[in-house]
């Protein structure tokens, strides 16, 4: 259930992804001290987090579940197809592909 994007760059591009976070161009994430993101609407805020990961080639976004919320399917699709639509949004001139698994994925923490 992880994130998968494909870049020339992945450090480059999540600076740039907290940097439109700083600056208020994306409003529906945010991320914390730790630099795990979280859905901002109220009804997915805090339901689990998106911890990012840099590899050769790829970053990546696996998800932490929140102790006290069932991590369902719901819950993971709407926080993995949300990311991904502000990547298209933001950034698509940035990676060449975004995926989401199904199944557990390095590095998904539940």
């Amino acid at each position: 259930m992880a994130i998968i994007i494909k870049t020339n760059a992945p450090s480059s591009l999540l600076d740039a992804i907290k940097k439109e976070i700083d600056e208020g161009k994306i409003e529906t994430w945010s991320y914390d001290s730790d630099g795990d993101f979280t859905h901002t609407p109220e009804q997915w805020k805090f339901k689990a987090w998106l911890r990012p990961k840099i590899y050769n080639g790829e970053l990546r976004f696996g998800i932490l579940k929140n102790n006290k919320v069932d991590l369902s399917t719901v819950v993971y699709g709407v926080y993995h197809g949300r990311f991904i639509e502000m990547l298209l949004n933001h950034f698509d001139q940035k990676f060449s592909t975004a995926l989401a698994t199904a199944q557990k994925t390095e590095p998904d923490s539940f």
